[in-house]
């Protein structure tokens, strides 16, 4: 990685960390708390949360389920969904999104990512840079979940730090906060 590519990162991480500082204002206003489920990400959005002084407050858990077995363990992912869908879904964010509310009772929000950061893992349909968002939200009617997939440029890491910050900005957007403003 050159020292661009350095910098660019470096840029990717601190507008997460300020997204994920925005979330935890707004949740710590509404009384919510949060939890993830990440599986292209590999705890970056954890990371990001928890990168900030009293995010206890706010942040419940991370889960990362990198492999099916563990979304289908740990987060109650279908095995029909991934069967019929893949990991790598919209149906399968989603699944995520709602378990990580289920193992997290205290959770009002969350956010959960599942992609293909590559070099490697393309498939037709599939490309490289491909990750789909799962939002889950607890409300009085239950859990509502939405998805979003979106694919970036760039190598593995590149990839990763973007979703990171796509996933914290829509969940922003979700609770009506702007991720630019502050």
């Amino acid at each position: 990685m050159d020292s661009i590519d350095r910098v660019e990162m470096e840029k990717l991480w601190q507008q997460a960390r300020q997204a994920a500082g925005r979330l935890g204002e707004a949740l710590v206003r509404s009384g919510g708390r949060f939890a993830c489920a990440e599986s292209c990400t590999g705890g970056l959005l954890a990371a990001a949360m928890t990168s900030l002084p009293g995010s206890s407050v706010w942040f419940d858990r991370g889960v990362v389920t990198y492999s099916n077995e563990a979304k289908l363990q740990l987060l109650r992912v279908g095995a029909e969904t991934l069967e019929r869908f893949g990991a790598v879904s919209e149906e399968t964010a989603m699944e995520m999104a709602a378990g990580a509310l289920i193992v997290a009772p205290a959770a009002q929000l969350s956010i959960a990512t599942t992609g293909i950061a590559g070099p490697g893992g393309a498939v037709p349909g599939k490309p490289v840079g491909m990750v789909c968002f799962g939002l889950g939200q607890r409300t009085d009617q239950g859990v509502v979940t939405r998805a979003f997939t979106r694919v970036f440029d760039g190598d593995r890491d590149q990839v990763r730090h973007q979703a990171v910050l796509h996933g914290l900005s829509m969940a922003l957007d979700m609770l009506g906060t702007s991720a630019q403003a502050r």
